[in-house]
């Protein structure tokens, strides 16, 4: 399957886990994307359920949507917190956590791996092939960006596409183009099942929302050389809230930007099902959003499944 296809998924798991985050409960078969106050009547708060409420208790999910691996994945190795490097654009702040969606238990010493594009929707690895005029996009101007996709949506920058045509032959890896490796990055996950990373508020190129890639891979170990072994227990993305990319949207370099962006409504990807699909819970200052935001979520996996993203 392509990435210009509708994403496939393991069997709907029919029982219903509450969720409880920073002592609010909620639901993780939430729809679509609400905003909450946050602690301050400055803050701004989207997350992927609408609902909340107080109470203290284990967090679970189920499990999480597999989505394709798409062209643009590098096992870089680079076992890192801040994959930033040089690169412009929002600071952001990943809390990532991940669990075994069947026990609810923390999942240990995961290797976690994140890469997105830059602001403008330039992939390190791949310049060449995302760095066809302003914007990393190469269409013509055409103001600031609107709720409207242009061409087919695939999970590839426009400019000069991958071998195999747009989507990156089908959505199947492509061979890097140059050495960059910012914005990408791994690091194992704590006994709470928890990793960080310092990067910055992704971009958008042409026919993808705004998102972000990640791999989980469990029974390897650290060596040397990065992780060895093991296998990838889940391939997925995360999303984004419209109202966070419309913020973003109106900050330097983002603004600079001439792609027409697709909507998270409108991304064959994201499969419109709230937390279980990728969509993170994000956290800024209103009207301040270039001090920096704060995303999190958890990720239901099956330590015991293989989900290397290629075949979707």
């Amino acid at each position: 399957m392509t990435e210009t296809q509708g994403p496939a998924h393991k069997k709907d798991m029919t029982r219903r886990r509450m969720v409880f985050a920073g002592g609010a409960a909620i639901v993780a078969a939430g729809i679509g994307a609400g905003v909450v106050a946050g602690a301050s009547a400055d803050e701004v708060t989207t997350s992927g359920s609408g609902k909340e409420s107080a109470g203290k208790g284990e967090e679970c999910y189920r499990l999480t949507s597999e989505t394709t691996e798409g062209p643009y994945y590098i096992d870089a190795d680079k076992i890192r917190k801040d994959i930033t490097e040089d690169k412009e654009g929002i600071p952001m702040t990943l809390r990532l956590k991940v669990i075994d969606s069947d026990t609810c238990k923390p999942v240990s010493r995961a290797a976690v791996d994140i890469w997105h594009c830059d602001a403008l929707g330039i992939y390190s690895g791949y310049e060449s092939m995302s760095s066809g005029g302003p914007g990393g996009g190469g269409t013509p101007p055409s103001g600031a960006p609107t709720d409207a996709p242009t061409g087919t949506p695939t999970d590839a920058p426009t400019g000069t596409p991958p071998s195999g045509g747009p989507g990156g032959g089908g959505g199947g890896h492509s061979e890097p183009t140059d050495d960059e490796r910012y914005l990408r990055g791994t690091q194992l996950t704590d006994k709470h099942g928890y990793v960080e990373f310092k990067t910055i508020f992704p971009g958008w190129y042409q026919g993808r929302c705004v998102h972000i890639h990640t791999k989980v891979h469990v029974g390897g170990k650290m060596t040397d050389a990065g992780y060895e072994g093991g296998r990838t227990c889940h391939t997925g993305q995360f999303f984004f809230a419209e109202s966070a990319v419309l913020d973003s949207a109106e900050i330097a370099p983002y603004s600079t930007s001439t792609t027409t962006r697709t909507t998270l409504t409108e991304d064959t990807i994201y499969d419109q099902s709230g937390v279980t699909g990728g969509l993170m819970k994000l956290s800024y200052r209103k009207n301040h959003m270039a001090r920096g935001v704060v995303g999190s979520i958890t990720m239901g996996v099956d330590p015991d499944e293989t989900h290397d993203g290629t075949d979707l």
